[in-house]
């Protein structure tokens, strides 16, 4: 199952803001106790992926891409 971390840099801002907007609008999406606004997620995500904090991963299996934390658990099996 080849899983992929995607360099920010290497995305138009079209896609960048076309993964954000689908990852925003997913069922069971957690902000935290305090609901914020559509444009306020859309801006901490994307803060995040460029500070670092939060990274893109796409599944070649499920054809899907995804944000993570970068400290998630899960991407140390990304790393070499």
């Amino acid at each position: 199952m080849p899983v992929y971390r995607i360099p920010i840099g290497k995305l138009s801002p079209e896609a960048m803001k076309g993964i954000i907007d689908e990852f925003i609008s997913r069922d069971g999406t957690d902000y935290g106790a305090v609901e914020a606004s559509f444009d306020v997620k859309f801006r901490q995500i994307k803060r995040r992926l460029e500070n670092g904090s939060a990274v893109l991963v796409y599944d070649d299996e499920t054809e899907t891409t995804n944000i993570f934390p970068a400290d998630d658990p899960l991407l140390k099996k990304l790393d070499p």
